[in-house]
């Protein structure tokens, strides 16, 4: 009965994950959007903002801040049904601690929201394209830890989290490059 329980828990765990990187993904390209639209003429601009607000409000506190919620209750909910090898292992000691970055990444994206709703958001667009790469990085990180556990060197696995990273900014710079050619 714990192996179903624990499967079943695990289960919920992912798919709040899921849910919670989707808001997070969305929520920073909305960012994008806002900060773009303030070049934007009047009334336009004023539109399109308050538009972007009430979007960012309902993901926010619908969807990415209860998935959040919902992936750490499961997570520590599998934690608690299986310490003795989950709190020794140490690749769960990793995991955890980019769970921790990305709780980090993700309330100070909440700060973004509240810069957003202040009309404050001082970001140009390309430093919000690259600080959506950073929720990335962290998916990234967390999939590999956890699928392939012990089966990394730390070498492999720094190169690997540099390697996708230097991708990530050369697709970033690409991208720009790509924009410009087409305005």
């Amino acid at each position: 009965m714990l192996n179903s329980n624990y499967d079943f828990i695990k289960a919920l765990h992912l798919i709040f994950m899921v849910s919670w990187f989707a808001g997070l993904f969305y929520m920073v390209r909305l960012f994008i959007y806002f900060r773009e639209a303030t070049d934007k003429a009047e009334p336009e601009k004023e539109i399109l903002q308050k538009q972007f607000v009430i979007m960012m409000q309902r993901l926010w506190w619908i969807i990415t801040t209860p998935a959040m919620v919902l992936t750490v209750v499961f997570g520590v909910w599998m934690l608690a049904l299986n310490p003795t090898y989950l709190l020794h292992a140490p690749w769960m000691h990793i995991k955890l601690g980019f769970v921790v970055m990305l709780l980090i990444y993700h309330f100070y994206s909440q700060r973004l929201l509240r810069n957003c709703e202040n009309n404050l958001l001082l970001w140009s667009s390309g430093q919000l394209r690259i600080w959506n790469e950073v929720a990335t990085l962290f998916l990234v990180s967390i999939i590999f830890i956890v699928v392939l556990k012990g089966q990394l060197s730390w070498i492999s696995g720094t190169i690997g989290f540099f390697g996708v990273g230097i991708l990530l900014m050369l697709g970033i710079k690409l991208y720009k490059k790509l924009r410009k050619t087409q305005a």
